[in-house]
Parts: structure tokens; sequence; C-alpha cells
């Protein structure tokens, strides 16, 4: 299904319609002027009580279209889509610009998507040492889960959010990477190198990128595997409007003894194997272009060093929650949990 699959115009026969929403696949389709901009909706039923009323197969689908169909805006997360969903007993929900403009669909759990202005950068210049003896000849970003190399597992993940501009990092047996990407075409984006002549850290590369970027961009470590709704994420660093937004999740650990609390030589407190809990990166950052003056080209950064730098300079910084599929694929236990993953899909 595609996004012209969902949309009609408004001399459409009623025929038209029916047939248009039975190769769609979604039961309804949604009426747009010349210029995109959202007119109506008509589903199966509509169709259904407008012949029943006398309306004529031949008769334009303005008869029966509802003209006021409930929508989000581009920056509605997950949480708003399925609000609506439920509120209101519909499965399919349009997405309207400020203009009016229909510029997305979500269906069912996936979301058909015209193309995102926001670029998305993949850090994978690291050596994988934690993977060795794999990581040997092959870089980790290439190292297979469920027969498919991780990095195209992602991207093919960033094209169905509606990304279509990657950037790369590469380093460490770079040149496979590129040559197994190329222009990034055959996965339906346009992927170029940010190329490292030595290690430069998780964010150092990321100066190459200064003078290019007008507005925010999307960070991830090369070798996660996760669902997270970027797009939320990005509708969350846009109302904050902070100068970077990291991705936490919540991380817990059993400390495996009991823990005594005390002031000076008086016990306060006993825990018997207390849970510690905190929230930990999940490596994925939404920067604005301001992050990318404090870096120089091919020094050395770390991204949480970049980070406290924007908080030293008086620069906000937020923190989104991620739930869901989340796999930081660094050691080889995580590499069989992330196999698992992928062969239990459906």
């Amino acid at each position: 299904m595609d996004f012209a699959a969902l949309t009609i115009t408004s001399d459409v026969t009623l025929r038209e319609a029916m047939e248009r929403i039975d190769r769609g696949g979604a039961q309804i389709v949604f009426v747009v002027s010349p210029e995109g901009r959202l007119e109506g909706a008509v589903s199966d039923g509509d169709i259904r009580r407008g012949l029943l009323k006398g309306v004529q197969l031949a008769d334009s689908v303005t008869k029966v279209m509802n003209r006021s169909p409930r929508s989000v805006s581009p920056d509605a997360d997950q949480e708003a889509v399925d609000t609506l969903r439920r509120a209101h007993g519909i499965r399919t929900v349009p997405v309207v610009n400020d203009v009016g403009v229909l510029v997305d669909v979500v269906t069912g759990d996936a979301r058909i998507s015209t193309p995102l202005a926001t670029p998305a950068v993949l850090m994978a210049g690291g050596r994988g040492q934690r993977l060795y003896p794999i990581t040997k000849d092959i870089p980790k970003p290439l190292v297979p889960v469920g027969g498919v190399p991780m990095i195209d597992i992602i991207l093919q993940r960033l094209h169905r959010q509606g990304f279509r501009r990657v950037h790369v990092s590469i380093n460490h047996l770079g040149h496979l990477i590129e040559e197994h990407l190329g222009d990034g075409s055959s996965h339906g984006l346009e992927i170029t190198y940010l190329r490292e002549s030595a290690p430069l850290g998780t964010a150092g590369a990321l100066a190459q990128l200064r003078g290019r970027m007008d507005g925010p961009f999307v960070v991830m470590n090369s070798d996660l595997l996760t669902d997270i709704d970027l797009r939320g994420m990005l509708a969350f660093h846009r109302r904050t409007a902070d100068a970077a937004t990291i991705g936490v999740r919540d991380y817990s650990f059993e400390i495996p003894y009991g823990v005594v609390r005390r002031e000076g030589d008086l016990v306060t407190a006993l825990a018997e194997k207390p849970t510690h809990r905190e929230f930990v990166s999940a490596g994925i950052y939404v920067l604005e272009p301001i992050a990318l003056e404090l870096l120089e080209e091919d020094e050395y950064c770390d991204m949480p060093d970049l980070l406290a730098q924007l908080i030293d300079a008086g620069r906000s910084v937020g923190a989104y929650r991620i739930d869901g599929e989340w796999i930081d694929v660094g050691r080889p236990e995580d590499l069989e949990r992330a196999r698992s993953s992928v062969e239990e899909r459906p």
C-alpha cells in the first residue's frame, strides 16, 4: 500500500471510489484538492449508507463523503493517534499540516509516510571490539541478524518512518559498509558518508555536518535494533525547543547483598537485595545545528561530552523516555537476543 492509493479527488464517482477502497485495503480513501488539501473522507460504510438513500454509483463522492474527518498534526506522536482512534472508533487517521494539506496517513500499526525533511545520522565507525572475533573481518553494522545485515534492518525501519536522507559515519572497515550501501538507492534512501581518518568517538564525525543542517536531525548508533517512534521523539523535541534531546530507558539492577544504611556508626535501615533504578542513554538523540558549533573537525568527541558542553553553555537538554523493543547489539549474548527477536517477528 502506498500514499497515493489512499487519495482521490472530488470528481471521482462512487464506483471509482469503491474500486480504490478495494485496492487500497484500508477501507477508506481521502478526498484531496489539486493542491493536496484534505477535503473529506469516504469509507465503505459511507458508500453503503449513500446507496441506501438513493445515491447512484455514477454520482460524485462529494454526495457521501465526510467533510470533517478527524485528523492529527504532523507533530502528533503515536499516543495522540491511539487516543484519537479509541475516542472515535476509527482505524485510519489522516495527518494534516498547518495549511490543511494531507501529508501522511496512519493505518493499523504502520504509518504511510511522505518523506521527512529531517535527516538521520548513523554512527557506524566503531570497531565492535566486544563482538570480536566476529568483527575481525566485518564491521559490526554488517553483522547479520536474521540473515540480514544489521544496518539494513535499521535503514528499513528509518524508511518506514519517512526518513529519506541518511548520513553514515564510517571508519573501521568503512569501505565495506560503503560498498554494501552505495548511494542508498536500493533502500529508497539518499546516503552520504562521514569518513573518519581516525576514530573520532560517538560524536566527533558530526563536525563534518557543520553548516549543512538547517533544523533538527536524528543521531543514533548503528548497533541498535529498536521500534522507537522517532516521529514522536521529534515532536517532543520541537515542543520543548531544547538544543538536544536524549532518548532514555529505564534500567534496573538488583544489588545481590543486603544493603546497610547508616549514619556514622549507627544503622538506620536494612534492605535485602534492593533493586536500583536509573535512566540510561539509549544511544538515540535529536540535535539542533547549534550543537555542531561545539565540535572541531577531526577532533575526538563522545556524545556525553558534547551534551555536557551544551549544558555548560547554558543550553537545555531534554530526555525522551523510550519503551518497547530496544537491543544494543554490543556483546555476543546481545547479538543472539537480537537474532531471536527478529526470527520471532511475523
